[in-house]
C-alpha cells in the first residue's frame, strides 16, 4: 500500500493547507478572489501536475529504455468540466507535450502513444472508488 499523504488545515488563509509525506512538505489553497491566501496551489492544479508529471516521467522511461535521443520533454495540462453530447457534464483534461530532440515522425508517433499508458491517466481515464473512514 502507498504511503499515506497528510493534508490538514493550517494559518495563512481560509483554506490554505498543509500536505506533507515523509519526505516532502507543499501547501494548497484557493485564490484571493475565492476566498483563500492563495499560497500554493489549487487542488485541481495539483491534478494537474500529478497527470503531467506522470506523463512525462512515462515517456522519459520509455524514451531512456528506447535509447532515443530525447533532450527535454515538456507537459502543459489545463481541466475543464464540459457538457457532452448525452447531456452529462464530464472532466476533461487536455494535455499539450513538446518532445525536444532528434526523432522521427514514428518514435514522435510513439512517444505520443506511451503518453497515454500513464499510470496516471489511466487511473483517470478509468474512475475510481473513494472510500471516506472516520479517523
Amino acid at each position: 500500500m502507498a504511503e499515506a499523504i497528510r493534508v490538514s488545515e493550517r494559518p495563512g488563509g481560509k483554506y490554505t493547507n498543509d500536505i506533507r509525506s515523509s519526505r516532502h512538505h507543499a501547501y494548497a489553497d484557493e485564490p484571493v478572489e475565492l476566498g483563500g491566501a492563495d499560497l500554493g496551489p489549487t487542488p485541481y492544479e495539483y491534478l494537474n501536475a500529478a497527470l503531467g508529471s506522470c506523463t512525462s516521467i512515462t515517456m522519459r522511461m520509455y524514451a531512456d529504455r528506447k535509447g532515443w535521443p530525447v533532450e527535454r520533454i515538456s507537459v502543459d495540462v489545463t481541466h475543464a468540466k464540459e457538457i457532452h453530447g448525452d447531456g452529462i457534464k464530464r472532466d476533461v483534461f487536455t494535455r499539450v507535450i513538446v518532445i525536444e530532440g532528434e526523432l522521427d515522425e514514428a518514435q514522435r508517433a510513439r512517444m505520443l502513444e506511451i503518453a497515454n499508458k500513464c499510470p496516471v491517466h489511466r487511473t483517470l481515464e478509468a474512475g475510481s472508488d473513494v472510500i471516506t473512514k472516520a479517523g
